[in-house]
């Protein structure tokens, strides 16, 4: 690293613009102070110590809430089931009487953690089909806010319309009631 400070720019995948953040030198550990120059005071050599951390922009968007709901429920099933299979295998070899029960529902267990992984994905693709706008022409989500926006520029072109007649004072009408 060098002296001086150094600029990095953040970047654009999350679409939320660009950012600098600010890097200082920094020392091995953050008790240690940077190597300061002769005369410095301690306030300024307190500013050569190393942050806990660095605040980053975050390089992609968060997982929606339903789809991070069915994500978090699919790994407790998964960890589930590889404890349940575990188990069965030691009592398989073990020869306890509990390894035929168990290896009947690890089977049960797997075809549960199936089912949760394939959700995941399911609840994903449903989200994007309603809320993002997926780079396909069939994106339902694009089309609807293409009618929006057809929808709110006809409302803006009738008031303008409206505004127009009014400015002249109804001049132009073919029959006064």
């Amino acid at each position: 690293m060098t002296d001086t400070a150094e600029w990095r720019e953040a970047p654009e995948e999350s679409g939320a613009g660009r950012s600098a953040v600010r890097r200082v030198p920094q020392a091995p550990d953050r008790d240690i102070p940077v190597r300061g120059r002769a005369g410095e005071s301690a306030g300024e050599q307190r500013q050569g110590y190393r942050p806990l951390w660095v605040e980053e922009p975050a390089r992609r968007h968060p997982l929606p809430d339903p789809v991070r709901t069915a994500a978090v429920r699919a790994v407790l099933v998964v960890a589930v089931t590889l404890i349940q299979a575990m188990v069965a295998f030691l009592c398989t070899m073990a020869e306890s009487w509990l390894a035929f029960p168990m290896v009947i529902s690890s089977v049960a267990s797997t075809l549960v953690a199936t089912w949760a992984v394939a959700d995941v994905w399911v609840t994903r693709q449903v989200w994007n089909q309603r809320y993002g706008v997926v780079s396909e022409p069939s994106s339902t989500a694009r089309s609807l806010r293409r009618e929006r926006r057809a929808r709110r520029r006809q409302e803006r072109a009738a008031q303008r319309e409206q505004e127009r007649i009014r400015r002249r004072g109804g001049a132009g009408q073919l029959s006064h009631s």
